[in-house]
């Protein structure tokens, strides 16, 4: 792997889809089951529309706790301004967007729809093998 290499040889292409419309007890249930921080909400033709985090889970988790009923949809609690990056986008670049923010994950478009996610500790094992391999011995 080299440094010219792109996100879309290091990205996951497994990961767990939301729709806006599901409940959000189930999204938390998933969250809790597959043991995953955040995942992208997307609609019906396959576009990003939003993005659910653990965080963003806390406030019905802690009203169901205390009501003891749980209410709304995914589209509730989402974040709806989503930074995404492209398959074709360089490890550099990739890195520069993840120093820029404090994110662990971002959502990767091809054409417009979800392709895969991008998880920073998979991004720093990519750069750190890279930089290995240009060292030599």
């Amino acid at each position: 792997m080299t440094m010219g290499t792109t996100v879309e040889h290091i990205m996951r292409a497994e990961f767990p889809r939301l729709s806006p419309e599901m409940p959000i007890r189930e999204a938390v249930a998933a969250f809790a089951r597959q043991r995953m921080a955040s995942a992208p909400v997307i609609d019906d033709r396959g576009g990003l529309v939003g993005i659910l985090t653990e965080k963003d889970c806390f406030r019905p988790m802690l009203n169901a706790s205390y009501y003891q009923q749980w209410g709304g949809a995914v589209a509730d609690f989402m974040t709806r301004e989503v930074r995404a990056l492209t398959v074709d986008l360089d490890l550099v670049s990739a890195a520069e967007e993840f120093l820029a923010r404090s994110h662990r994950v971002y959502p990767v478009l091809r054409d417009g729809e979800v392709a895969g996610m991008l998880h920073r500790s998979d991004l720093f094992a990519a750069i750190l093998t890279a930089s290995e391999h240009s060292s030599g011995p």
